[in-house]
């Protein structure tokens, strides 16, 4: 096994995880930029799906691959714009959190890996 195997292997799929979270986020901030956009859908990513998807292509990720949705409003306004800001706010808050703890884990693992190169220092 290579050297960047090695580290991806000891990473496992956190990496992805952040890379799909940080995706994540620039969708929901693109919805909550455009909330007064007539016509604007909002989308979201299926997080689940992409993952999942990203795992079956070796941990490569599509930008916005097939786990982008439009996001079905509860009610839509009267000029189709389909951001509803509680919700997107919500999602982006929830995502932001997810995206710190998996940063945070990646951190752990990254400085275990360091302290093994440096032999225990």
């Amino acid at each position: 096994m290579t050297g960047p195997d090695l580290i991806d292997r000891h990473l496992g799929i956190h990496a992805t995880a952040l890379r799909l979270r940080s995706q994540r986020l620039d969708i929901l901030a693109g919805n909550i930029a455009n909330a007064a956009t007539p016509g604007f859908k909002a989308r979201d990513m299926d997080f689940k799906a992409a993952l999942a998807e990203a795992g079956n292509a070796g941990g490569s990720i599509a930008p916005a691959g097939t786990s982008l949705r439009y996001r079905i409003p509860v009610q839509v306004s009267l000029d189709g714009n389909t951001v509803e800001l509680a919700t997107e706010q919500t999602a982006f808050a929830e995502n932001a959190v997810q995206y710190r703890a998996s940063l945070s884990f990646l951190t752990g693992r990254i400085q275990s890996l360091m302290a093994a190169l440096k032999g225990g220092e």
